[in-house]
């Protein structure tokens, strides 16, 4: 019996200590697309393109302490922005406005490796996440749907204060790059010249919450 009860004991232990290596960071904000414009656009989609470039910005990462100070694990990232407006359009040769309305989602998967003061006895906790994994891209626009997905990377770097053990809360930047040399338009194919690429490149801004467990 003696034996069971110290068996179960360090069993108890062990899982908590297995378990107080998991984490999971949520967080949410804003976010800005920093790739070029391409050129020849007119003044009014100029400005519709615009409103597409910032957007709500949500991501979430899980990982492991593999070791002290460094994790590994996975990360999800979702952007969403859209625009309203109208257009210049032609019918039968005569100029005419056209409403339209355009919904832009960026998501990003992918394995990440974080680095972090979690295990030092201050409250000031500061990490860096390192991800690299699948872009993917859609755009629709009244019927026409554009789709793609490319390789891309994002880096997180934050600020977090421990308000108790197991959990903690801060400010983070984000950085995410990645290029589509090809879309799918209504399931047809376009591949893009060197200066019409659409760049999936984006700063965040946000407020993480990590859980420790």
């Amino acid at each position: 019996m003696i034996k069971k009860i110290i068996l179960a004991g360090v069993f108890s232990i062990s899982a908590m200590s297995f378990a107080q290596k998991f984490s999971i960071r949520p967080s949410v904000g804003y976010a800005w697309r920093t790739a070029k414009t391409i050129s020849g656009l007119s003044k009014e989609e100029k400005d519709y393109v615009k409103d597409l470039k910032n957007g709500l910005n949500f991501d979430i990462a899980a990982h492991y302490e593999v070791n002290n100070g460094f994790g590994l694990g996975l990360k999800y990232s979702h952007y969403s922005a859209s625009s309203d407006g109208f257009l210049l359009g032609y019918v039968n040769g005569m100029p005419v406005s056209v409403p339209v309305t355009t919904k832009d989602n960026i998501t990003f998967f992918g394995v990440s490796g974080l680095i972090s003061n979690d295990n030092s006895p201050t409250r000031h906790k500061v990490f860096a996440d390192i991800a690299l994994g699948v872009l993917s891209y859609t755009t629709k626009t009244g019927d026409v749907k554009g789709t793609g997905s490319t390789f891309g990377a994002e880096i997180d770097l934050g600020y977090r204060y421990q308000i108790s053990k197991n959990f903690l809360i801060g400010p983070k930047v984000g950085l995410s790059g990645g290029t589509l040399n090809k879309m799918k338009f209504n399931g047809v194919t376009y591949k893009f010249d060197d200066d019409q690429k659409e760049g999936l490149h984006r700063v965040s801004l946000s407020a993480a919450a990590t859980f420790r467990f």
